[in-house]
């Protein structure tokens, strides 16, 4: 990151930061959308099982992960600050932090899976993939969490390429063993969807093992010393790191959760159903990552200018920002639109599926707006360190507008599975509404103020 002065530069520099965090979130995405499409080119039941397995592990990961993005707008403003001595033991502390989260995950899943799956009405051979897919990913919770550590480190450092190369060169290795261990080709055991969860926990430890190798020699991550010396734990730095982190992560949590309760309520409608809102949903959060990986690269802009002071940058990071979303979200809209049965065809030959399918998806295109404008603000929120009021839009959005209306048209209305959709659209509506009203506020802030609240 460096200081920029024109609207040309702002633009040419979050392109910058934005085109290889796209690029690495479409990858680390890609990991879930090959087991989805490679396991419901398997059966039906693989791909209802790596559904419902997914939407367990999801919001659990991505919350947890999200507690651990405040490293990203702290060492961004370390850097704009220039106090590179404090970023090593901040990140170390964060390390052991994520360490400590993924052991406690872990231990959690041991105990609640299974009754988990029980209480849902699945049938045997769904809820057998599901458990042998959890199982298996659970292996790499711990270099996940550990990875997105880094991962923050060198993003804030406004090195994003880095991190989209160690992804890019990682994926491979997950496509390979995706179809090596979901088909059984080349002598190797066929297991389905349980594949699934090998091929991602391997992957995993692919891309930490990377990251620490990248960050230990290479300029400029080495100059900051990270893995030179051990730190005690300070558990002051994890309360400042849960101070920022907690809402950052129940936020996500909330947002990805409701998603995920969607899919188990759906376990009450029959396999091909589950296996439709699935393939739909999961093509959804693909184009999900573009406002995504623009609210990250927000976060560090406006991170990096918040922490030098200069306020009225930070300001036009945030719009800019929100601009370029909306542009995206129609051209998405359009290819949603016309290139409807194509998509559909990606996912599943089963014709029942495709057609469900196909029909889910019209509802996708009204995700894409609102996405484009909740998403980027809450990346611009987080470089101003401004993270409560994206908790309570989200806990609002989803679970108190969101799930109740789309279970009340789902079970009272003819729309069925499909009322899920319309009422997380609404709440999605809502919470796009809220949040550009609270980026005003703060940004409306006096400067004396502005600096307390970032310090």
């Amino acid at each position: 990151m460096k200081e920029t002065t024109t609207l040309g530069q702002k633009l040419r520099q979050f392109f910058v930061l934005f085109i290889p965090v796209f690029v690495t979130q479409l990858a680390l995405f890609s990991m879930n959308f090959f087991d989805t499409i490679m396991s419901g080119h398997a059966s039906s039941a693989d791909l209802a099982g790596v559904a419902i397995g997914t939407s367990i592990w999801l919001p659990v990961s991505t919350g947890l992960s999200g507690i651990l993005l405040a490293v990203t707008p702290t060492a961004a403003q370390l850097k704009g600050a220039q106090k590179d001595k404090d970023v090593a033991p901040f990140v170390i502390q964060a390390i052991y932090l994520a360490i400590a989260a993924g052991i406690i995950v872990i231990a959690a899943g041991y105990f609640t899976v299974s009754p988990i799956l029980h209480t849902m009405n699945l049938e045997p051979k769904v809820r057998e993939i599901a458990h042998g897919f959890l199982a298996m990913l659970s292996f790499g919770i711990i270099p996940l969490f550990v990875y997105t550590v880094l991962r923050c480190f060198i993003d804030a450092l406004g090195q994003t390429r880095v991190t989209m190369l160690i992804t890019l060169l990682s994926l491979p290795i997950n496509i390979l063993l995706n179809y090596l261990l979901i088909f059984g080709s080349f002598g190797m055991p066929r297991l389905g969807g349980i594949g699934a969860g090998v091929a991602s926990a391997v992957t995993y430890w692919c891309i930490l093992l990377i990251a620490v190798y990248i960050i230990h020699t290479k300029r400029p991550f080495a100059s900051f010393q990270i893995f030179h010396r051990l730190y005690r734990v300070s558990f002051s730095v994890w309360k400042e790191l849960l101070k920022l982190g907690v809402p950052i992560g129940f936020a996500i949590f909330f947002e990805t959760s409701i998603f995920a309760a969607v899919t188990l309520l759906m376990s009450s409608f029959d396999t091909n159903t589950i296996a439709a809102h699935q393939a739909a949903i999961n093509f959804a959060s693909m184009l999900y990552m573009t406002p995504l990986s623009i609210s990250m690269a927000m976060t560090i802009a406006v991170g990096f200018e918040v922490g030098a002071g200069r306020y009225h940058d930070a300001k036009i990071y945030s719009w800019l920002g929100i601009g370029i979303a909306l542009v995206f979200a129609l051209v998405y809209s359009v290819v949603i639109f016309v290139f409807n049965e194509q998509v559909a065809s990606i996912y599943t030959t089963d014709p029942i599926v495709r057609e469900l399918t196909q029909q889910f998806l019209v509802y996708a295109i009204l995700f894409q707006i609102s996405d484009a404008i909740a998403t980027p603000v809450q990346g611009a929120l987080r470089g101003y360190k401004d993270v409560n009021a994206a908790l309570i839009m989200t806990l609002i959005a989803y679970w108190v507008i969101g799930l109740p209306l789309g279970y009340i048209l789902a079970a009272k209305t003819a729309l069925a599975a499909k009322g899920y959709w319309v009422g997380l659209i609404s709440g999605l509506a809502f919470g796009a509404l809220f949040l550009s009203f609270r980026l005003l506020q703060v940004q409306k802030k006096p400067r004396q103020e502005m600096q307390e609240a970032v310090s």
